[in-house]
Order: C-alpha cells, then sequence, then structure tokens
C-alpha cells in the first residue's frame, strides 16, 4: 500500500515504480547523416533502474510467480544468467525480500560479477568448456539447485511471462508515445521477449506495422552454430 504522506507528490514509493514509462527521443543526428526520411526515435530503456529494458520482464515473472504461487515470502531465485536480465531480478528480489543466487561461466567479466553481488545475489561461476548436460555446467548446476532449495526459477527463455512484460507496458507505451503513427520497429534479438511482446500490441493495434530484428551475422538465428564466446 502506498504512504498516504506520499499523495500528491512526484516521490515513488519503490524503485519498482521507476520501471518502464521511458522517454522516446527523436536521433535527429543519425537521419540527417543516414538520409532517412521518417522520423527515427529512440525508446531510451537505460532510464529503467537497472539499465534497460530486462527489468521490465524480471518484475512480472516475479509477480506471476507470487500470484501462482510458485514464490513464497522469503524464497530463493535460481536463474542461469550473466546478463541485464540477472540485474532486473537482483533489484526486483532485493525490494521484495528474496534472496537470489545466479549461476554463470567463468567467461563471464568480473565487472558483471561484482555488480550482481552489489545488488545483493549470491553468484555461483562454473566451467563453460563442458557440455550442456554435464553435471557442472551452469544449466545443470542451476537445475540442481532449483530442486535443492526449493526455488523458484524463471526460466526466461521459456516463461510467457517475459514477452508478456512488453505487451503489457513497452507495446502500449510506443503506441502512446507515437500517437499511434509507428510504422516500424526495430529491436535485438536475445530471449526474443522484447520484440515478440511488442509485436504482439502492435500488431493488434495494426497489423500493417514490420516488426524487424536485428541480429550479428554468425548467429545462430542468422544461420550459425553453437560455440563459445568469441569475445
Amino acid at each position: 500500500m502506498t504512504d498516504p504522506r506520499l499523495a500528491g507528490t512526484e516521490i515513488a514509493d519503490s524503485v519498482l515504480d521507476l520501471i518502464g514509462n521511458t522517454p522516446l527521443v527523436r536521433m535527429k543526428r543519425i537521419s540527417e547523416l543516414e538520409d532517412i526520411e521518417c522520423v527515427l526515435a529512440l525508446k531510451a530503456e537505460s532510464s529503467n533502474p537497472g539499465g534497460s529494458a530486462k527489468d521490465r520482464p524480471a518484475l512480472e515473472m516475479i509477480l506471476a510467480a507470487e500470484r501462482d504461487g510458485l514464490l513464497e515470502p522469503g524464497g530463493t531465485i535460481v536463474e542461469p544468467t550473466s546478463g541485464n536480465t540477472g540485474v532486473g531480478l537482483a533489484i526486483v528480489a532485493a525490494q521484495r525480500g528474496y534472496k537470489c543466487v545466479f549461476v554463470m561461466t567463468d567467461k563471464v567479466a568480473p565487472e558483471k560479477i561484482s555488480l550482481l553481488k552489489a545488488y545483493g545475489a549470491e553468484v555461483i561461476v562454473c566451467p563453460v568448456a563442458v557440455e550442456p548436460d554435464d553435471p557442472e555446467s551452469y544449466y545443470s548446476v542451476a537445475e540442481r539447485l532449483t530442486d535443492e532449495l526449493g526455488a523458484f526459477r524463471p526460466n526466461q527463455y521459456h516463461n510467457p511471462h517475459n514477452p508478456e512484460a512488453h505487451v503489457l507496458t513497452t507495446g502500449p507505451e510506443l503506441w502512446e508515445q507515437t500517437a499511434g503513427r509507428i510504422t516500424h520497429f526495430v529491436a535485438g534479438a536475445g530471449t526474443c521477449g522484447t520484440i515478440t511482446g511488442v509485436a504482439r500490441y502492435l500488431k493488434s493495434k495494426n497489423p500493417d506495422i514490420k516488426i524487424i530484428a536485428a541480429d550479428p551475422e554468425g548467429s545462430v538465428f542468422s544461420g550459425g552454430s553453437g560455440r563459445p564466446y568469441l569475445v
């Protein structure tokens, strides 16, 4: 319940209230350099508390788990991740009183590990040079910890509340911010939660809107094969 003393102010009751409603900024200089005739705009998702769009699904996945009885007060969240979803989950978990355990490979930069720990998460590092079904792989370790701890695993790649977060928030924001005149939406493709969720909403408003996934050459989406990180 919101503190009544905040009524009429612009003070957020929680950092979680700052997730979403990010600004849309015109990229005028790029449009001029590339001779782009349409209005090119950037959704500034870095304005989210965790610095990325991943805060949105992190919040929605945890709220959905609470609603479905999959996450009890004081419970533990386990997820194999080293990216922005981990940051989002750590922030939401800290605000809602959960413990977070992230499992990742030894390829992850120390700075990422330090950041997740700074948000109060526990980090377990596993070798990258093993098969996915090896007991020491980070996926296997995450599964084992989930069972041992009786934890909730968001499983972001398969959780329907990942794209649903963008159906509920990002899509409507883009539609309203462009007064319904948006013609194209471009996004990167990782879990595909952002592009899928936004596409579902925008297509429901206007089926003619074009959805474009930006992905590097050599990725599994463009015909490449899975392999260890090259960086």
